[in-house]
């Protein structure tokens, strides 16, 4: 029996025992491949190249790139390991090729070059090419063969044709005959270089664009140089077919960007139109309450620096706490003695904003600072050649309509909405049925700050942290309010995208001076007609 159970032990642990020397074994076998690459002979360097080609491992990538920039060394005295060779302040810092641990920083006469000629440098090429297209991950494949279309051969040709009779990714396919096509175009053949043209007039790739504008090219007399009528139309159909899509993808990052600006307003608006719909005070020092969320996510990822992925998880509550608290104070200890004087109310929220911005300059100095970017808000979502959005802009807009939805539940679903719109309906009234109105405002003024804290941190995200980041959204701020319509949310809500994309859109030909000139022009107008906004307020905000 107890042979058995040792048996069967033996059975089950033997491959963990082994797992370790098998993997020894195979660094073994790699490390002695690896060391022909220290010979003088470029020949044989060839033929370990080709060995390497086929040794099936994920490292052997990375060595062909280092050694054809000239950053692959090896020690030459002991441990007389080959390591890839990185620049460093005090020296060169190296990787073991074979571990991928850190060996520290070195000078670089301890160091031997793994040195490379021009047939060698072609080689490595063609290996790297040819193992890029075989990764396992489609978006690398698809890359390496982008990275070959301006540089097109018949050897890279080949290796594309092999790769496209095994292909599955459509991405993929679609780059492999693009490249064919690129190369094609050379055929002196005319049926070959029909087909190509028809390729390239349906790919966004600015190489296919580049290969066919000389098709259509015109000497000084406004002739075309290109004689043959069928190649020559064939190219204009295709240069037109590609300039209307990058004119309906250029559209299209100009409406994502004004959505994006539109975001931006909504988050710095919506908190002034609560406060200034419920209360009718014109705080001019709301965007310092925006700078305050900004310098609270700056001070956030000082105390976690190492977790600067969830940092923002943290900043967003305690900006809205923060600038939520000094929104309360300003309205208890200022706001409160002043209303039924909006022109008193705007000259002390104006000294208030000023006091806040020297109180920033001398905690955190007058100099700009840069707050870092999550990694998962970093980088772009490429959806074509011609068009790739960021994933920060993506953010801020799904951020922002999230806080815009939490906002109008609060209104509609809890008791303080409830106030909150009696008081703005009927202020009078709302006394005498026992509402708590100097609460309300205390509360309204402390959720609106907060909110404007919030929009602190999602602007931290596009641009830098100072002292008067403020003052460039409280105008905006304020157009948004008034042309959606004092204290509605669906009205800010419109005004901020619509102001959003209407800037974008003639910012390209007007500049983006003259197309906020134009955008102020465009609400003095319309307020002329409709005063009280598109979404004009019931109640006490009607009538005033």
């Amino acid at each position: 029996m107890r042979r058995l159970t040792t048996f069967i032990l033996v059975l089950l642990l033997g491959p963990f025992f082994l797992l370790p020397f098998s993997v020894q074994a195979n660094n073994a076998e790699f490390s002695v491949i690896l060391d022909g690459l220290k010979q003088k002979s470029f020949s044989k360097k060839a033929e370990v190249i080709e060995q390497l080609q086929t040794a099936n491992d994920e490292r052997v990538l990375k060595i062909f790139k280092y050694m054809l920039e000239g950053d692959l060394y090896f020690q030459e005295e002991s441990p007389n390991k080959i390591v890839f060779a990185d620049k460093a302040e005090d020296g060169v810092a190296v990787t073991d090729v074979i571990s991928g641990h850190a060996l520290g920083v070195v000078g670089k006469r301890e160091l031997k070059k793994i040195k490379v000629n021009n047939k060698l440098r072609g080689i490595l090429r063609s290996a790297i090419a040819k193992l890029s297209f075989n990764n396992n991950d489609p978006d690398v494949r698809r890359a390496a063969i982008r990275n070959t279309f301006k540089n097109m051969d018949a050897e890279t040709v080949e290796l594309l044709q092999q790769r496209l009779a095994i292909e599955t990714e459509s991405k993929v396919k679609d780059a492999i005959g693009i490249g064919i096509a690129l190369f094609e175009m050379q055929s002196e053949n005319k049926q070959t270089k029909l087909s190509a043209i028809k390729t390239l007039g349906d790919s966004l790739e600015s190489e296919a664009r580049g290969a066919l504008l000389p098709l259509v090219a015109k000497n000084e007399k406004g002739r075309y140089l290109l004689q043959d009528r069928e190649l020559r139309s064939a190219s204009i159909k295709a240069l037109a077919r590609i300039d209307a899509k990058l004119k309906y993808n250029s559209w299209a990052e100009t409406i994502y960007f004004g959505i994006s600006l539109g975001s931006v307003l909504l988050l710095a608006a919506i908190g002034l139109a609560i406060t200034f719909g419920v209360m009718g005070v014109i705080n001019m020092a709301h965007g310092e309450l925006i700078m305050i969320g900004a310098y609270t996510t700056y001070v956030v990822q000082l105390l976690m620096p190492t977790h600067i992925e969830y940092s923002l998880f943290v900043a967003v509550p305690a900006a809205f706490l923060i600038a939520g608290l000094v929104g309360i104070a300003i309205e208890r200890g200022v706001i409160r003695f002043l209303y039924g004087r909006p022109l008193e109310t705007l000259l002390a929220t104006f000294g208030i904003s000023l006091i806040l911005q020297q109180l920033v300059r001398t905690i955190f100095s007058p100099l700009n600072r840069s707050v870092e970017t999550p990694g998962w808000m970093s980088g772009t979502f490429e959806i074509n050649s011609a068009l790739s959005l960021t994933y920060n802009r993506f953010y801020i807009i799904i951020f922002s309509l999230l806080v815009f939805a939490a906002l109008l539940m609060i209104l509609k679903k809890t008791s303080l909405g409830l106030h909150v719109r009696a008081v703005s309906q009927n202020r009078t009234m709302a006394r005498a049925m026992g509402i708590r109105t100097g609460w309300v405002d205390a509360m309204t003024f402390g959720l609106g700050s907060g909110i404007a804290g919030i929009a602190g941190v999602a602007l931290s995200q596009l641009t830098n942290v100072g002292p008067n980041m403020g003052q460039a959204y409280i105008i905006d701020s304020f157009m948004v309010v008034v042309f959606g319509g004092v204290g509605n949310l669906w009205g800010t809500l419109v005004a901020a995208m619509s102001l959003g994309v209407i800037n974008k859109v003639l910012e390209p030909w007007a500049g983006a001076v003259l197309a906020k000139i134009l955008v102020l022009v465009f609400i003095i107008l319309f307020i002329q007609k409709k005063p009280r906004g598109l979404f004009p307020q019931r109640g006490r905000a009607a009538e005033h």
